[in-house]
């Protein structure tokens, strides 16, 4: 069965429509409202200048009443730790890979990146605001008095190597990093040797030989951080991992805003979505086109077949994580329910 596709246009124009009832409501308003989020990318890449965007576009959309400032990975506490900031109140919100906080339950890196499970961004999208994942999500982060705003995601990663890899037989041995959690159970089925690295090493360890490859990020976001200097073998298009990106902030402060900003805030992150995906879609698409062109750099496309074997191994390690806690196999249930009844397996 084939999704339906969303009418970006109709989620704009909604969300102009919102976004202009929430702002004749500002003159009403008696304070500003200043809040910290720490984002799990990098000052200067195309995801955090995105999210400083959204950031901007709600201070406009607020007139100036509601301000928050965009904080790069590190700045205030480790890219595993904003969770925590954010409940001890050391941070207002984060803008982060779910997946980062497997290690508090298996059921944030079983929904954080399911591996191998999605074909297209719009896929991942409509399964939290359409399958049940938001409610999900919101329920998991409810004990740590964090309040979940929306989804949200980069696009399908590309794989950066310094080796060729052309199947699952050449990732045996490998030594590459991967955020911890599923994504490192299912490469290490795969026969690799995962590492847990944060984003801002993976240059570094690339160059130093402390790993042979990455899961990262997307192909333009590599490509401009200048990793295919050092690892010209990308594995694209990618379909390994698609990461669930997660807007959230403090419960109390959150409940302390006036409905309508509440309202905005919510709202505003669909539109994110929306300008995420398509600016970085647009982007690889640039930057595949010019490697392309490139001798010293070779794209590795994986067959059909290999692709399956991955997804093969992948969905073994779905069912294997989901027996690690209650949450998980509630998430386990409520992804693959969806799967099935959208052909998506």
């Amino acid at each position: 069965m084939l999704l339906k596709k969303i009418n970006p246009t109709k989620v704009l124009f909604t969300c102009m429509f919102v976004f202009g009832l929430a702002s004749a409501n500002v003159a009403q308003a008696a304070e500003n409202f200043k809040f910290k989020f720490q984002s799990s990318d990098n000052s200067g890449s195309e995801n955090f200048i995105a999210q400083q965007q959204w950031a901007k576009n709600l201070a406009t959309l607020s007139n100036n009443v509601l301000l928050i400032e965009m904080l790069p990975t590190g700045t205030i506490v480790k890219h595993t730790e904003t969770l925590d900031a954010i409940s001890a109140g050391v941070l207002d919100g984060h803008i982060t890979a779910l997946g980062y906080f497997s290690g508090k339950d298996p059921a944030f890196g079983l929904l954080g990146n399911t591996v191998g499970a999605w074909s297209d961004p719009n896929e991942l999208l409509m399964f939290m605001e359409f399958g049940g994942g938001n409610q999900l999500v919101s329920q998991l982060l409810a004990p740590y008095g964090v309040t979940s705003l929306g989804a949200s995601t980069t696009g399908l990663e590309a794989f950066v190597s310094k080796i060729p890899l052309n199947g699952v037989a050449d990732l045996k041995g490998l030594k590459l990093r991967a955020p911890e959690g599923l994504v490192q159970a299912v490469f290490a089925a795969a026969g690799a040797s995962p590492v847990n690295l944060p984003g801002s090493e993976v240059f570094t360890s690339l160059d130093k030989g402390v790993i042979q490859a990455a899961d990262y990020t997307v192909f333009s976001t590599n490509d401009q951080q200048g990793l295919h200097k050092i690892a010209p073998h990308p594995i694209y298009p990618g379909f390994h991992s698609l990461p669930l990106i997660n807007i959230a902030m403090n419960t109390k402060k959150f409940n302390q805003l006036p409905n309508y900003l509440q309202k905005l805030l919510k709202n505003s992150v669909i539109s994110f979505s929306r300008d995420i995906t398509g600016r970085l879609k647009v982007k690889d698409l640039l930057s595949v086109a010019k490697a392309r062109k490139n001798p010293n750099i070779t794209i590795h496309n994986w067959s059909d077949k290999e692709r399956k074997k991955f997804r093969t191994i992948a969905q073994a390690q779905w069912k294997k994580y989901a027996q690690k806690s209650p949450n998980a196999k509630k998430a386990y249930k409520i992804l693959t329910s969806y799967f099935v009844n959208h052909g998506l397996l």
